[in-house]
């Protein structure tokens, strides 16, 4: 039988979201919370994760902001054994935690490289393992955000492409392995996302951006909401038997030049 959509979709779940001061993944952290589950929100910042705990609380939900660097696995695993003490077993992590910036190789010190690759994969490692022995399982949702350099080669974005080249390499070997606990492990690829940080910094010009979107097949940037609706999805029961998946969410930006208008010859 077919299993239906419901307006409380995790209610009764506990969610794990990690790097949720801001951005895409503080938008996941809201949604989650609006459709019932518990909701703990982490970051580096104490002032900033408080902060984002209280948009939540605000609304009537069930959210704590705990402060911790998914680049030390000890600090990881305290707000994870926190979040167990104050809400229960976690039915759902979201590790989101990235850092970028734009550089050629050649103008990238050893320690920008290294920096990015801890926050974005050690970060990712670190937060996956750390969370297993606190699931709810089976049925437990693990969720990464990568990213279309992980395949897609880019100039001056050499630290990141390595990076979540091994997150989507991580999110399919850690699918395999927690698959027979009944964990799924998925990632999702957002494409460009408007009111971000990174695509401030990769496209800080409306010249820029203008060009961006040109070569997107639905020529507009995404939502922050079309993340967290995936993010929902791949959290619910509708997914029970997607792993080991790298979901893209992207518009099309990932199929290629879509610049030239295929419907001007229909017009």
């Amino acid at each position: 039988m077919a299993k239906a959509f419901k307006d409380k979709v995790l209610e009764g779940k506990v969610a794990f979201v990690a790097g949720a001061s801001s951005g895409i993944n503080l938008g996941i952290a809201q949604h989650f919370a609006a459709h019932g589950a518990k909701v703990a929100v982490i970051s580096r910042s104490h002032e900033k994760i408080t902060a984002a705990a209280k948009t939540m609380t605000d609304a009537g939900h069930d959210a704590i902001g705990l402060a911790a660097d998914v680049r030390d696995f000890e600090s990881v695993d305290k707000a994870l054994a926190e979040t167990q003490k104050q809400f229960g077993n976690i039915d759902i992590v979201i590790s989101g935690a990235a850092g970028n910036f734009v550089a050629p190789a050649l103008g990238m010190s050893s320690n920008g490289f290294k920096t990015v690759v801890d926050i974005d994969l050690i970060g990712t490692f670190n937060v996956l393992r750390a969370s297993f022995q606190y699931l709810n399982r089976p049925g437990a949702s693990l969720i990464s955000i990568t990213a279309p350099q992980a395949v897609n080669p880019s100039v001056f974005q050499a630290h990141v492409c390595a990076a979540k080249a091994g997150i989507n390499m991580l999110t399919k070997c850690l699918a395999m392995e927690w698959g027979p606990a009944g964990v799924r492990v998925n990632a999702i690829s957002p494409g460009p996302i408007a009111d971000t940080e990174g695509m401030a910094r990769l496209a800080p010009t409306p010249e820029m951006e203008k060009g961006i979107k040109s070569r997107i097949a639905m020529r507009d940037y995404g939502t922050k909401t079309d993340i967290a609706d995936m993010a929902l999805f791949l959290s619910s029961e509708n997914a029970s038997y997607v792993t080991g998946t790298i979901v893209d969410c992207d518009g099309g930006s990932k199929l290629g030049d879509a610049g030239a208008d295929a419907l001007g010859e229909f017009k």
